[in-house]
């Protein structure tokens, strides 16, 4: 059996493909069950975190019988299980920040001379929601609980990610809680994400049902107001480092990792807020001189779209072998008071506090919510992209809130 060996131990090469063999397979049947679609709503790449939650319940224990590290000298065989799904999980994670953070650039400062603090103040206003909501929840809660206040705590500030669909906010609640705890975090993420991503679909394909909206005006309306986020132009030919842009990519990534390291006492943005911040950043730049630091388009969306699969395989896995232990019905009313409560306060401050058209308040909600599935219905139900406009403008500030609020809760509980 051929064998790598680094130190005292050594690996075998079977081990490594059965891993890859089991995040290919989660993949392709997590995608197939994306796709099932009832009456116009689908699970997308959520599919991928619920058949990665599965394998975790049932495999998990053959996943560490297989990916075992062995002692050179005694042979002593030591599972690195966990590791090897943490290197997958953050892999996943510094690309899709990342990638979120390029394609949210340039709307983000350029919409900020124009309604951007409106749409700031409303993701605030619907992450503070759903942090009060959580808060209250763990205060009433952890008194009919048979989890001790840490463990509980994890649970429900994984709810609280899951039930805003928030990648980020999942990240920053597993960094908070420490290794321990992390599978309580995603057993509470993954309780809460499928109602989290459901939830917000079908809100966006309802309300202009319930309010009989009139959707060629609203359109109209929206399309009018010229709030379509453009790209900056850029005079001349720029240098580009690589076909794809993989290098300035890479380039943000590396700085953000720094940036989130830096610790300002117990608090730090973490990856998570360092490569988000960051690629914010170069994505309004879009250049230094002459060279180019933007990555193309396409590029941007397969690291995405890759990130979330492999972050949510990592994460998915591993909770899923707690999913058992952890799971309680009530869980999952925490969850859907946790999405429906930001959602209904969000939409009710823009519309009447904030004045916005229709669309343009649903756009909001789904970035407020950081719903990335809810726009494409959205879209599909508008008629028009131009909805894609306010989902930018509020979908970074709705992250970066997130992570805060996630973080603050783990240290006031």
């Amino acid at each position: 059996m051929d064998l790598i060996t680094a130190g005292d131990f050594s690996i075998s090469i079977t081990s490594i493909a059965f891993l890859m063999f089991s995040v290919f397979l989660i993949a392709a049947v997590g995608y197939l069950l994306g796709r099932i679609t009832i009456k116009g709503v689908s699970l997308g790449t959520a599919g991928v975190f619920i058949v990665a939650l599965l394998y975790g319940c049932f495999f998990f224990d053959n996943l560490s019988e297989n990916l075992v590290l062995k002692a050179a000298e005694s042979g002593e065989s030591i599972s690195f299980v966990s590791n090897a799904l943490k290197i997958v999980e953050n892999m996943g994670l510094i690309l899709f920040v990342s990638a979120v953070g390029f394609i949210a650039g340039p709307a983000f400062f350029e919409n900020f001379k124009k309604n951007f603090k409106s749409y700031v103040l409303l993701a605030v206003i619907i992450i503070l929601t759903g942090g009060l909501a959580c808060a209250g929840c763990i205060a009433i809660g952890s008194q009919f609980s048979d989890l001790n206040g840490d463990e509980f705590t994890a649970v429900l500030v994984g709810l609280l990610a899951g039930a805003l669909t928030s990648t980020p906010g999942f990240s920053a609640s597993k960094d908070a809680v420490g290794a321990e705890l992390e599978g309580a975090v995603s057993v509470g993420y993954g309780i809460a994400y499928i109602f989290g991503v459901i939830g917000v679909v079908l809100f966006v394909q309802l309300m202009p049902k319930f309010m009989k909206a009139d959707m060629k005006k609203e359109r109209e309306l929206i399309i009018s107001s010229g709030t379509a986020s453009k790209k900056k132009s850029e005079s001349g030919k720029l240098i580009e480092m690589d076909d794809f842009g993989f290098m300035p990519f890479a380039l943000a990534a590396i700085i953000g990792i720094f940036v989130g390291s830096i610790k300002f006492g117990n608090f730090s943005l973490t990856t998570t807020g360092g490569c988000l911040l960051t690629t914010l950043v170069f994505g309004h730049f879009g250049k230094i001189g002459k060279i180019s630091i933007m990555p193309k388009d396409t590029t941007l969306k397969v690291c995405r779209e890759m990130g979330l699969m492999l972050f949510l395989i990592g994460a998915g896995v591993s909770g899923g072998a707690r999913f058992v232990e952890y799971f309680k019905p009530i869980y999952f009313v925490y969850g859907v008071i946790m999405t429906l409560l930001p959602m209904i306060i969000g939409f009710l401050f823009a519309k009447y506090v904030l004045k916005f058209k229709l669309l343009n308040n649903l756009g909001a909600i789904t970035g407020g919510m950081t719903s990335t599935p809810a726009l494409g219905t959205l879209i599909s139900t508008a008629g028009t992209e131009n909805v894609a406009s306010a989902y930018a403008a509020t979908y970074p500030a709705a992250l970066i809130s997130v992570v805060l609020v996630s973080q603050f809760i783990v240290i006031l509980f």
